[in-house]
């Protein structure tokens, strides 16, 4: 399960578009595919194609959860145009401020997100 709104995952922003063009690009409903309890949307069809084929490499860590929020034990939302992409993987972040936190002790977060992910949800 994916953290959505209304539904839609990451608020309707392509997740394909932080990777191919190093920004959150807003997607379309004409090209959206469900997929772990969200509908998620694309900004071309060649996007979606992408995501459908391998979506685990292109879905934010955590389930779109803040990264640093994990990190903390925490479920919170994030949002899409505040991001990192490490090694291949997407974080989400809750805001700007929090960013600065999350970068402070990247190597640190990361570990300790990880280590609470999914227990986290318990506590949601």
């Amino acid at each position: 399960m994916f953290q959505s709104s209304g539904g839609i995952a990451l608020g309707g922003v392509d997740a394909v578009s932080y990777f191919t063009e190093g920004a959150p690009r807003l997607g379309s409903p004409a090209h959206s595919v469900m997929w772990k309890g969200a509908v998620w949307q694309f900004a071309s069809r060649s996007n979606r194609e992408r995501f459908e084929a391998n979506p685990w490499a292109y879905a934010p860590q955590y389930g779109g959860y803040c990264a640093y929020g994990v990190s903390r034990g925490k479920t919170v939302k994030a949002d899409p145009t505040v991001w990192e992409l490490r090694d291949g993987k997407l974080y989400l972040i809750r805001d700007r401020t929090v960013r600065v936190l999350w970068e402070n002790e990247l190597p640190e977060n990361i570990r300790a997100a990880d280590a609470a992910w999914p227990a986290v949800l318990i506590n949601e």
